[in-house]
């Protein structure tokens, strides 16, 4: 990969200098100088940007209200004066040497943003083709959060799904997610997602918030400009220009995270421990040495004790439990939600049944062990995860103009963290690191950009393998699982009840099992957490190892100054994914290395004014070809009417999603199933081609068939008696005659001493026959899975919408979106006989081995596959934000998502993880400055209860729509007093204020709440 990165260095390098040597000669110079100040008090403004129109040269006011600046290019020409908060103004300079002061009005309506990401030009959001919401400098500072990235949360039609408090995944329009595969992220035009994993990892590396210039978020389909797999929404996070925005700004921000179920382990000893501490601290610098040569560089360190996830409820439902009442004393296979190393379970009946045919039962005691699952006992979460939550962010930056048009951008971002987040398993992300480092040359009209992200995944480790790890570390499950069945006979062969033998059985087999904070479980942890997946000939591993890496080249160019009709603007990009997890997450290839994926892709968009300036069209058209995949086209076309401040848009655009790149190559043993990549050489890796698999619905079925088949009641089970009872008589028969010969038993009392011996071999040799005569009996039932190409999840969208201001006071937006998605990519769970008998194999053995009757004779993989069925969504949302007098703001929002065809799925039974409420809203008031530099906001967030689905939720949790997240309300509230004297804003708050502790998807932690009170100096504070 080190040729690619060169090449990539040497086109910057290479143009760069063309640029240089060909930028034209300086027809002449202008100076301009002034001071601005605010129109009302007449204040000067500290840090007001001023640009040249059309240029990338620019400065900023300095703490006394002044600037200067030296333009190479004769008179006339504009500059645009803008700051957050105030109307943006331009003005036209006549002359070489001027002096231009400039009053600034504090803007008086709202709307006046400007946005960049709907059609990757400036327009107003007002009249954008496409739904956006912004947050501005103003609004990320007095959000009524924590962290500006929790505020999104606020956005309308924005859901989260936090993992653990620095791990969110935001979502819009349905198909939520943890680790969203379905939205895209980007920091400065960088794709912030980890290249392993395929997704963004929230802000643990991400940006500071204090050089945050803006959040833009597009909702919905937006791979027309953006590419794959912005297909339910892209956020754009912008940093701060360290020639707009200089000087030194500091934070530090602590405060106290209370939750009622949280605990704290030291040593052996648990206790609770609600309320514990954060602290966070941030610090950025920036100076434009002059107007060529500009740098930045920031750090934040933030550090807690996380969120933890402390669900028990019993997601098995077997031996007749359920989710509210199964636990460990009454359900033998109880497998809580957030308890680990108890997925592993096994028929009693048929360790029995091994057991006797190795003379360590007796054939006697196959009558008194029960046909039900046992489970081996598990670890709580927060025992065995990593809870110590901390982030640490390094980023510079060196901006150099090359001319009064062109600017070069030198940038890295550095991010460590440790945290947890949930996929099929709980992963704990030990000292997990990313880097984003970043080459481009950018003028107002085009740019090319050239970056790659480099992730290393650190001591990170899967939870619930290493539970399953320090169980099988302390006994096999060979020998705990045997030992259990054997007390479990002599338990009820000495005359206890059910109940009381399965807990006699439970002491036994775990007597000497390592406790959680003794130094034998640390040393297992340790020693399981530190052996990559999935272990070797010394034990299970857990450790997750990716050095994955992310090559990026793109440019986009707009032809404004060339084609005067229409605005023409054409882009393209080249990636390459370079897979690195040590062979332990990916397939191999025949040469047994990892693979490379190579993607690109290029976009053309024309944008037109008719009908006197009231009607815009804008209209584009994508192409990208991933190497596992058909070639995908991605057009789009929107128009929007404006009529005074009302403007009506409407949009029809596609969106796509390649498969990530664990969906194409995974590899890997998870204690609920053997994960593989959806691309055919895996299937014919694994002898799925020639050994079918069996979906899991239908080997459910089967295995329901056959229950009802072993019931007292059911003809087979007769029939079974009846052929148990004529095996009893010959061996009864065989056993006495031997008796006879030998002299123990008289002739002549031979047939009674067979009579009596009938009944008790009958319901032994009953409980053998009828698991096998049920199984012939329905093994037509049982029907292989056809398992077909594997293709991209495709999207059509179709949106209307308005975005208009009434009186000045009032802002309104609203729209409605209506979504078909085809090839939708869902998880396929198949069922493999393990002993590659299949079908041609004897009937019974195959089905019993299915449903896991038999001992370790099944494989359970988990594969990504195509959806026959046309998925379609649709939803509405809609805002209002008004202005009262005295500065006082009021406003909410509320959006509505559904599956129109729910009902149809259903009857396929198929579920498509929509993980979606219904209804969400929020509601907000807010005054900057009620008096003198004291400002409040409050925030009141509430959703609807959805049903989740996922890899991580139990199967049949999920088959009977069991995993419910509850509806909640949240309310946010902060006050914040700029202390001028110093520079400096003072904020106190609080999320999650009043109310009880949430979840906002199955088995993710319980969120509680968090005060809050933060100190941020900013040299150039306003």
């Amino acid at each position: 990969m080190s040729n690619f990165t060169n090449k990539i260095r040497a086109s910057v390098f290479l143009v760069t200098l063309l640029v240089s040597l060909t930028a034209g000669k300086v027809i002449g110079q202008t100076k301009i100088s002034g001071t601005v100040t605010d129109a009302d008090t007449k204040e000067t403004l500290v840090g007001v940007n001023i640009l040249v129109k059309g240029k990338v040269i620019g400065t900023i006011s300095d703490l006394s209200g002044k600037y200067a600046l030296d333009v190479n290019q004769e008179p006339p020409l504009t500059l645009v004066f803008s700051m957050v908060g105030y109307d943006s103004q331009e003005v036209e300079v006549t002359s070489s040497q001027t002096t231009l002061d400039v009053q600034l009005v504090e803007t008086a309506i709202l709307g006046q943003e400007v946005v960049v990401s709907a059609s990757r030009v400036e327009e107003s959001v007002l009249q954008s083709p496409v739904s956006v919401e912004k947050m501005d400098i103003i609004a990320i500072r007095d959000a009524p959060q924590a962290s500006f990235y929790d505020a999104i949360n606020n956005m309308k039609g924005v859901e989260m799904s936090t993992q653990s408090l620095l791990f969110k995944s935001f979502n819009t329009r349905g198909f939520n997610a943890n680790g969203n595969v379905r939205t895209v992220q980007l920091i400065d035009g960088m794709d912030n997602q980890a290249p392993g994993l395929n997704f963004s990892v929230g802000n643990i590396v991400g940006i500071s918030e204090l050089d945050l210039e803006s959040v833009e978020l597009l909702p919905g389909a937006s791979s027309a400009l953006y590419g794959p797999n912005a297909i339910n929404g892209i956020l754009l996070m912008n940093s701060k220009s360290p020639f707009l925005y200089q000087g030194l700004s500091a934070s530090v921000k602590t405060g106290i995270m209370h939750e009622s179920s949280r605990y704290k382990r030291d040593g052996e000893t648990e206790e609770p421990q609600a309320s514990t501490g954060f602290y966070n601290f941030s610090a950025r610098y920036a100076k434009a040495i002059s107007n060529k040569f500009a740098f930045k560089v920031n750090f934040e360190y933030m550090q807690a004790d996380d969120w933890q996830a402390n669900d028990f409820r019993d997601q098995s439902l077997l031996n007749g439990s359920t989710i509210e009442t199964g636990n460990s004393q009454n359900n033998p296979a109880y497998n809580g939600v957030n308890i680990y190393g108890d997925e592993t379970n096994v028929n009693m009946l048929s360790v029995a049944q091994s057991m006797v045919a190795a003379g360590a039962l007796p054939a006697s005691a196959l009558g008194i062990v029960p046909n039900m699952p046992v489970s081996r006992t598990g670890y709580m979460e927060r025992d065995i995860a990593d809870y110590g939550t901390k982030s640490v962010k390094f980023n510079a930056a060196l901006h150099y103009r090359i001319n009064d048009n062109i600017e070069a951008v030198f940038q890295g971002n550095l991010g460590f963290g440790t945290t947890v987040y949930t996929g099929a398993d709980r992963y704990s992300l030990k000292d997990f690191m990313m880097g984003q480092y970043k080459a481009e040359l950018r003028a107002s009209n085009w740019y090319i950009r050239a970056y790659t992200t480099q992730e290393r995944s650190g001591d990170a480790f899967a939870v619930g393998t290493a539970a399953q790890g320090i169980n099988e570390a302390w006994k096999a499950s060979t020998q705990w699982f045997p030992e259990y069945v054997g007390a479990y006979a002599n338990a009820i062969g000495q005359g206890v009840d059910a109940n009381t033998a399965h807990g006699l059985a439970r002491q036994f087999a775990d007597t000497g099992r390592y406790l959680p904070g003794t130094t034998e479980f640390q040393n297992a942890l340790a020693d399981v957490s530190s052996r990559p997946i999935p272990g070797d000939q010394n034990g299970v591993g857990s450790k997750f190892v990716d050095s994955s890496n992310l090559y990026h080249i793109e440019g986009s160019y707009n032809f404004s100054e060339q084609i005067k009709f229409a605005e023409i603007v054409v882009g393209a990009n080249y990636r390459i994914y370079d897979l690195n997890s040590n062979g332990t997450i990916f397939a191999l290839d025949e040469n047994g290395d990892e693979f490379k994926i190579k993607e690109y892709g290029g976009y053309i968009q024309g944008s037109k004014k008719l009908f006197n300036d009231k009607f815009k069209l804008t209209a584009s058209a994508r192409y990208d070809k991933n190497q596992n995949f058909a070639g995908q086209w991605s057009p789009r076309v929107s128009g929007v009417f404006t009529q005074g401040n009302h403007n009506f848009r409407a949009s029809y655009q596609t969106g796509f999603r390649i498969p990530t790149n664990q969906d194409q190559y995974i590899d890997l043993n998870t204690p609920q199933a053997h994960l593989i990549g959806g691309l055919p050489f895996l299937a014919e890796k694994y002898n799925l081609n020639t050994n079918p698999g069996y979906s899991l619905a239908n080997v459910t079925s089967y295995g329901g068939a056959v229950s009802a088949d072993t019931q007292p009641d059911s003809p087979v089970y007769q029939q079974s008696i009846q052929q148990a009872t004529t095996i009893a008589i010959d061996e009864a028969t065989k056993y006495v005659t031997e008796q006879v010969l030998a002299g123990n038993i008289p002739a002549s009392e031979a047939p009674a001493a067979i009579a009596a011996l009938v009944p008790t071999l009958v319901p032994g040799i009953a409980a053998e026959l009828v698991p096998y005569n049920a199984a012939d009996a329905n093994v037509d039932k049982l029907q292989p899975y056809d398992i077909k190409e594997f293709k991209p999840e495709r999207v059509k969208s179709f949106e209307v919408g308005y975005k208009g201001i009434w009186g000045n006071k009032l802002l309104v937006d609203a729209y409605a979106y209506f979504n078909r998605f085809e090839n939708f990519n869902g998880s396929q769970v198949l069922v493999q006989d393990a002993t590659d008998a299949g079908l041609a194999g004897p009937n019974a053995i195959t089905g019993l081995n299915l449903i896991g009757a038999i001992a370790n004779a099944r494989n359970i993989y988990s594969m990504p596959v195509n959806r026959t069925e046309t998925i379609k969504s649709w939803g509405w949302a809609a805002s209002m934000d008004y202005k009262l007098p005295k500065g006082y703001t009021i406003g909410g929002n509320v959006s509505y998502n559904t599956l129109s065809n729910l009902d149809e799925l259903a009857e396929t039974g198929f579920q498509p993880s929509f993980n979606t409420p219904e209804y969400r809203y929020v509601l907000n008031f807010a005054n900057r400055e009620v008096i003198d530099n004291l400002g409040f906001a409050i925030a009141y967030r509430w959703q609807g209860e959805f049903v989740w689905q996922s890899s991580f939720v139990g199967p049949s949790v999920s088959s009977q729509q069991l995993s419910v997240v509850p509806a909640y309300g949240t309310l946010d509230a902060q006050v914040s007093y700029k202390i001028k004297s110093i520079k400096s804003i003072l904020k106190v708050g609080g999320s999650n204020l009043f109310s009880k502790g949430y979840t906002q998807a199955w088995g993710n932690p319980t969120i509680g709440t968090m005060y809050f009170v933060s100190l941020t100096f900013d040299e150039f504070l306003n």
